[in-house]
């Protein structure tokens, strides 16, 4: 219990606590943001990680200059890309390495549903670029969505390519969204506000996407 509730004081007050790991690290703080963007995007077991708080806070501190001009907007840009960028792929891969072991073990297993693979397949051959760029701005499904694409075997230069736009545009705009605006006397006295706000229209996809399902479901 302890834990959760120091780790929902940092996604709260992340503007304090990135401020304190800039003044202690200096330019190290690159390494810090780019090891939690890669393993949120990267790894399935940590989606629970800040994503879309950390690059707005983080762009708001570049604005500031805290630490002597320790963080730069340009720097922290390409930092966070090539994070998001490198996290996705290896959850590809993951996925696609995993993927292939599924096929060859599940052939005749009553636990391997090949027509419900097949269909995933088909989805994301179909719908796989739209789904990539969206995934970027939903929490879970940007750190399941790779891995999926990859159990699937989306082709990889499409997903490359898609999958590189939707990271330019997260990290872009998030980013700059703190960097303009985030020092706005209004948002930074209100910046655990504006955190929850950020969280919650983050998740609002998944929790229509439940609802209907719970609609759907309920219809005679």
């Amino acid at each position: 219990m302890e834990l959760l509730t120091q780790f929902f004081d940092i996604v709260l007050h992340l503007d304090k606590h990135l401020a304190l790991l800039v003044a202690e690290y200096g330019v190290w703080i690159y390494a810090i943001l780019f090891l939690i963007v890669f393993c949120e995007t990267g790894l399935v077991v940590t989606p629970f990680l800040p994503g879309d708080s950390l690059l707005f806070v983080a762009g708001a501190l570049a604005a500031e200059g805290v630490g002597g001009g320790g963080i730069t907007i340009g720097t922290l840009i390409a930092v966070l890309l090539t994070a998001a960028v490198l996290g996705d792929n290896v959850n590809y891969w993951i996925g696609r390495w995993v993927g292939g072991h599924i096929l060859r073990w599940g052939e005749g297993s009553r636990f391997f549903n090949r027509a419900a693979y097949e269909k995933t397949h088909a989805f994301y051959e179909r719908h796989g670029a739209l789904t990539m760029m969206i995934a970027r701005f939903v929490p879970l499904v940007r750190t399941f969505a790779p891995f999926v694409a990859g159990v699937a075997r989306m082709d990889y230069a499409r997903y490359f390519v898609f999958d590189f736009l939707g990271a330019v545009l997260w990290v872009g705009s998030l980013t700059l969204a703190g960097y303009w605006f985030g020092n706005l006397p209004l948002v930074k006295n209100n910046l655990s506000l504006v955190i929850v706000g950020i969280i919650l229209v983050s998740v609002l996809p998944i929790a229509v996407g439940w609802l209907r399902q719970r609609l759907a479901a309920a219809r005679p």
